[in-house]
């Protein structure tokens, strides 16, 4: 089943004019400027509740990506669907620094044929779709009248992880639980320690800000 689903994604739901957008959605080195300047933003004009949400954001990340993601990576070594498929499609952004400037240049596709190099079984879990989802989750926990809309770039990105070859549609859908999970976990144990402790760590802003949550 997640082979032919694969296939579906991979190959029969392809299209030309889908191939940038899924290209450019998975490539974390086409973005990390942009978000930089985000974060810079936030940091410079944002509030506290903003402030504080990019803090238990980079918390959400941090220990999804270095703890969960790499830990069960090496637990599982689930191959990649392109590292034992013959003719999984791979698509990529061409080479470029910085990486954005490769929007224009034509993209990098292959066709995979197993065997030539040995399997590194990382395709389980997604950092890409699990990362995404637990920034998504906390966004949306910090803004809820209109931050679950944060799910729907996360659930672009988490697609085209399919859609470019490297995971498996179940690693990608288990990450994203695993992901919002991670999120919400971290939102709601920052949350408890900030009532818990605050007072006594720092009480003038624990006074103004009884809660790390918007009201």
């Amino acid at each position: 089943m997640d082979e032919h689903v694969f296939y579906l994604v991979n190959h029969f739901w392809a299209r030309p004019g889908l191939d940038r957008v899924m290209a450019v959605a998975s490539s974390w080195d086409f973005w990390w400027p942009f978000l930089v300047l985000g974060v810079l933003a936030v940091l410079a004009f944002g509030g506290f509740h903003a402030r504080v949400m990019l803090v238990v954001a980079g918390l959400a990340v941090g220990v999804t990506d270095g703890i969960v993601v790499d830990s069960l990576k090496g637990i599982v070594g689930r191959p990649r669907p392109h590292e034992v498929l013959y003719g999984a499609r791979t698509l990529d952004l061409a080479k470029a620094k910085p990486r954005f400037l490769a929007i224009g240049k034509p993209l990098r596709e292959e066709f995979s044929q197993p065997g030539i190099r040995p399997p590194h079984g990382n395709s389980f879990p997604s950092g890409h779709a699990a990362n995404n989802f637990a920034l998504a989750s906390v966004v949306a926990v910090f803004y809820r009248r209109f931050g679950w809309l944060a799910f729907f770039p996360a659930a672009v990105v988490s697609y085209s992880r399919i859609y470019v070859g490297s995971h498996w549609p179940l690693d990608v859908v288990v990450s994203c639980l695993i992901g919002a999970g991670v999120g919400l976990l971290v939102t709601a144990g920052l949350e408890a320690s900030w009532r818990r402790w605050g007072q006594k760590l720092l009480p003038a802003l624990r006074h103004s800000h009884p809660s790390l949550l918007p009201a």
